[in-house]
């Protein structure tokens, strides 16, 4: 895992990168207020595990709710990926403590591209369908979610946001 400097939307924030495989844990250093994380995934059934793997290593320290919901978007989000697009599949986590308090997630799986146009609002899935309710559970789940899909790479990103959590000192 290398740990570098890098500028995302006009703010200096840490990148994590690794090649594909399990993520190791790692315990960051110190708060500086954004942590990105980018990996590949295996393009493969392993896709979905080793994403929610990753979310929990660059979210570790989060409540755990926003932990759950960060995981199941991702997974989703990678089978997605895997069983319409092509290689490669490329997870990027960014955690951000806005100046206001609390806590912004945004999660972006991209790959090699599809054939099919993206909807504009989830499909409905059959009542006994076996697949086919992942955007319905990101659209769920997210604050705001976004899907690009094309011959050339498909991309898609939510964001998850929680406010400041009251204070837990005794007085």
């Amino acid at each position: 895992m290398r740990r570098h400097k890098s500028t995302s939307r006009g703010r200096t924030c840490n990148v994590l990168e690794r090649e594909a495989g399990p993520p190791p844990s790692v315990t960051e250093e110190g708060d500086v207020g954004a942590t990105t994380l980018i990996t590949d995934l295996p393009y493969g059934p392993k896709a979905a595990e080793v994403a929610r793997d990753a979310v929990a290593v660059a979210l570790h320290g989060t409540e755990p709710d926003l932990l759950d919901d960060a995981r199941l978007i991702t997974s989703e989000l990678a089978t997605n990926a895997y069983a319409s697009g092509s290689p490669p599949l490329v997870l990027c986590v960014d955690r951000t403590n806005p100046t206001t308090g609390g806590l912004e997630v945004e999660i972006t799986v991209s790959d090699g591209g599809c054939s099919h146009l993206a909807p504009s609002t989830p499909p409905p899935a059959g009542d006994e369908a076996e697949s086919g309710r992942g955007l319905v559970i990101v659209e769920a789940l997210a604050d705001a979610w976004s899907l690009t899909t094309g011959t050339q790479g498909t991309r898609a990103w939510c964001r998850i946001a929680r406010g400041s959590s009251p204070s837990t000192a005794s007085t």
